[in-house]
């Protein structure tokens, strides 16, 4: 109790001085644990153990370029709407290609940069299925290639004294060292999942499970753009078993659309592609979340698990009157007097365990409390994810992965008879609705062409897509290739 309550108080002290007794950078991920606890079976961590320089570097940069194929046959659907997943079947293809550079400013302090380049589009255009196949598909999908400062921020770690850790060069972070004690404040535009609902198994479209809700969390509905970036404001405290984290950041104005700092960062500009480029009122609409991190070893094997809580707020519709707009005046109706100023709050569990040196296992649940639209993310009320990730060594290819895991997706009795009245949201919208959960069944394997290009097959099976029992199973074929540079 006493050294928590001078940790209190150096906490308080350092964030009055920023400049004071400052570490090098953080993690690679932004939200990542520390070194010491990061599992072994995640490509990442292999990097955070590797050597330092003796000297910190000033300035990096990296590449990475990740191409995905999916497609899926014929299925079949008594129900089609305005967001059904067209049922004839159909093949599309998704390249992303990111260039970044950070540079150390002063002791601790760090600005990085991410141009992103992409191309292509989702199956259905990225509608009709909650778990949406593809985490490289962004909604704004394009035939000419279109671009975005997607990241651009500060980071300043402010160190606490005592134990010190290695960072590893990477996409968002400088080598060096950094005390294992200390406080983080990230400011600027970035991607709210870098730093919050990191897990080690389930966090990247680029190596790992390419289902949206294995990536991270559907019950939260995280704040972001249509591209999945925004600005705000992160500050983490770190000791050597745990982390707190808090932030708060922007929403778009429009459900699902772009915020007003794409006007100068996205191009070509179109507004009409996803609506009037905005942000919410300012102090009227807002997202906040807070997430408790604890970690552990079991015989040498770490392990973490993570409650996350966030309180969003918008020009949103509630579910209730927008059906009742519907009942009354039909498919047509103008959903526009639904809409006001509305909070909408959730909880998120993470958990992830390495059982041995290649073997690692993990879980999510998620729960909102789904009375309101869904603004940025998906349409899912609840949520409930487990899988197992393998590494080759026993069959002698140590850089590949095999992985499968299984994800639920529900929502609640409003959405249910917004949807059945012929509603649409982010992603849901045959028109009708008989409900039922939708159920997914994602396996990888991703194989190393060599050392910094992967290859992967992946493959999932839908059922009830949207919730709808009406449609499916769909059957999703996949094939991506990796390259980090």
């Amino acid at each position: 109790m006493k050294r928590c309550v001078e940790r209190l108080g150096m906490v308080a002290i350092a964030c009055c001085a920023v400049h004071a007794n400052a570490g090098a950078a953080d993690a690679p991920a932004l939200g990542v644990p520390s070194a010491a606890a990061a599992p072994s079976t995640d490509r990442s961590a292999d990097t955070a153990s590797a050597a330092v320089p003796t000297a910190e570097p000033t300035w990096n940069w990296h590449a990475q370029n990740t191409d995905v194929a999916q497609g899926y046959p014929r299925f079949a659907a008594s129900q089609s709407g305005a967001n059904s997943l067209p049922a004839g079947g159909e093949v599309q293809e998704t390249v992303a290609l990111d260039l970044m550079a950070g540079l150390r400013l002063w002791s601790g302090a760090e600005a990085h940069i991410d141009g992103l380049l992409w191309q292509g589009f989702g199956i259905g255009d990225a509608h009709g299925i909650e778990g949406f196949p593809s985490g490289e598909a962004y909604r704004l999908g394009t035939r000419e290639p279109n671009g975005m400062i997607s990241r651009f921020f500060l980071r300043q770690t402010i160190g606490l004294g005592g134990e010190r850790e290695a960072v590893a060069d990477g996409p968002l972070a400088l080598a060096g060292r950094q005390d294992v004690a200390r406080v983080t404040i990230t400011v600027g535009r970035l991607a709210s999942s870098d730093i919050f609902d990191q897990n080690a198994y389930a966090n990247s479209p680029n190596t790992q499970f390419l289902n949206w809700g294995l990536v991270n969390n559907e019950g939260w509905d995280y704040p972001a753009d249509a591209v999945g970036f925004t600005t705000g404001l992160a500050v983490e405290w770190n000791e050597r078993s745990w982390t707190l984290r808090y932030g708060v950041f922007q929403e778009p104005g429009q459900q699902n659309g772009l915020t007003a700092d794409d006007r100068y960062l996205k191009w070509p500009y179109d507004p009409s592609a996803n609506g009037p480029s905005s942000d919410g009122q300012p102090l009227r609409a807002w997202a906040m979340m807070v997430e408790g991190e604890h970690r552990w070893t079991i015989a040498d094997h770490p392990g973490a698990i993570r409650l996350l809580a966030f309180l969003n707020r918008a020009d949103m519709a509630d579910y209730a009157e927008a059906t009742a707009l519907l009942r009354a005046d039909g498919l047509g109706a103008d959903l526009s007097s639904a809409l006001a100023y509305r909070c909408k709050y959730g909880f998120g569990l993470n958990w992830q365990q390495e059982v041995s040196a290649n073997l690692g296992v993990f879980s999510r649940l998620g729960w909102n409390d789904d009375r309101e639209q869904g603004w940025m993310f998906s349409d899912v009320g609840y949520t409930g994810s487990v899988g197992v990730s393998i590494k080759g060594a026993s069959w002698h290819r140590s850089d590949d992965t095999y992985a499968l895991a299984v994800l639920v997706n529900g929502c609640s009795i409003q959405e249910q008879r917004f949807l059945a009245a012929g509603g649409t949201g982010i992603l849901a919208g045959d028109g009708g609705l008989d409900y039922g959960l939708e159920k997914i069944l994602e396996t990888y394997y991703d194989c190393a062409v060599w050392a910094s290009v992967h290859t992967a097959i992946d493959y999932q099976l839908i059922a009830n897509p949207a919730f709808n029992r009406n449609r499916g199973p769909v059957s999703v074929f996949g094939v991506r290739l990796h390259g980090d540079y």
